[in-house]
């Protein structure tokens, strides 16, 4: 009960994000930066960057093939002032779409970058360099604070089929931990699928974990181990349908070791869902599927203790929160 209670004043938190817009003037450019005023350990860092020129000269300077670039870093601000040396997150913007006419060049880029759930809570500065419209690399920097999270710590006994899963060292079973691993350190910069809010994959309100739990796994030898879980768990009974949270391209659809008959979603550059346990899948590798189609139905194939589906979100490789993602996390109704 504890759980279910706690888990409510958190989602009453995430939800406490404002974004923020900041215009900067040039003298025949402007940039305006859409982001999150506030975020949590376990989020990402999201930043929206609009170019906008009606300079008549520089529009009819410009050629077809110029570009818009940008980085982005996240630093630590320490009690005295100074930013730290060592980034926390850093991550490159790319193209979402150009506006051109003989009046006007609106360009916008994207980027997200991971935070992860150990991150201490803290003022921190989000500093991005960018070029466009052919000028000159410039330097801007936003204000990001990181809000305290509490995160829930848990033992889950396993039986013994569950322990030799788990404790399965085999080269199938790593060829499956490397080959996903290739796939979501993949970042195609013209994956861009999905910029809307997520949708949960179920409409079962019933979660049996939570995202970044720290566990300890205890093996029906005596033994344990600790991790940390990667996603959201639902309690839903084997056979429920499992629909995906956002428009993307499937880019795995096969029966694994650990997490049985598993879907994995490219949304965006380096942005991926993956859906565990299912016990049948309605989707191919390849497929380009909408928000809201059906995927598969959920099961208890795999590393499972029970038939629930296990929701998960990856952004660089980095598990984060999938709660961050039902808002509008990359800005598209903040847009002037």
């Amino acid at each position: 009960m504890k759980k279910h209670i706690l888990f409510l004043f958190l989602t009453f938190l995430a939800v406490q994000s404002f974004s923020s817009s900041k215009k900067f003037n040039f003298p025949d450019y402007s940039l305006t930066a859409l982001y999150a005023e506030s975020v949590q350990p376990g989020d990402a860092v999201f930043i929206r960057l609009i170019f906008e020129t009606k300079d008549k000269k520089l529009i009819k300077s410009l050629k077809e093939d110029f570009s818009e670039s940008g980085k982005l870093e996240v630093l630590k601000i320490n009690e005295d002032g100074s930013e730290s040396e060592k980034s926390i997150t850093k991550s490159d913007f790319y193209k979402m779409n150009r506006e051109k006419s003989k009046k006007l060049i609106k360009s916008t880029l994207l980027t997200g970058s991971p935070l992860s759930s150990w991150v201490k809570a803290g003022e921190y500065k989000a500093k991005i360099i960018c070029q466009s419209f052919g000028k000159e690399e410039i330097t801007i920097e936003l204000p990001v604070k990181i809000v305290p999270k509490e995160f829930i710590s848990e033992t889950i006994p396993l039986n013994a089929s569950n322990t030799a899963i788990k404790t399965n060292t085999s080269s199938a079973r790593m060829d499956q931990i490397n080959r996903l691993n290739k796939i979501l350190d993949t970042k195609n910069f013209d994956a861009v699928y999905e910029t809307s809010a997520f949708i949960p994959p179920t409409p079962a309100t019933r979660r049996t974990s939570f995202f970044a739990d720290r566990r300890v796994y205890a093996y029906s030898n005596g033994k344990s181990s600790t991790s940390l879980h990667y996603g959201i768990d639902y309690g839903i009974p084997t056979g429920n349908e499992v629909r995906s949270c956002g428009k993307g391209k499937v880019v795995m659809a096969e029966d694994r070791i650990s997490t049985g008959w598993s879907v994995c979603i490219e949304h965006l550059p380096g942005l991926y869902s993956l859906y565990y346990h299912m016990s049948e899948l309605k989707v191919e590798n390849g497929q380009v599927i909408n928000a809201g189609d059906l995927i598969g139905l959920s099961g208890a194939t795999g590393l499972a203790t029970g038939p629930h589906l296990h929701w998960e979100v990856r952004l660089n490789m980095e598990a984060v929160s999938p709660d961050f993602f039902v808002n509008d996390f990359t800005f598209e109704k903040e847009q002037y």
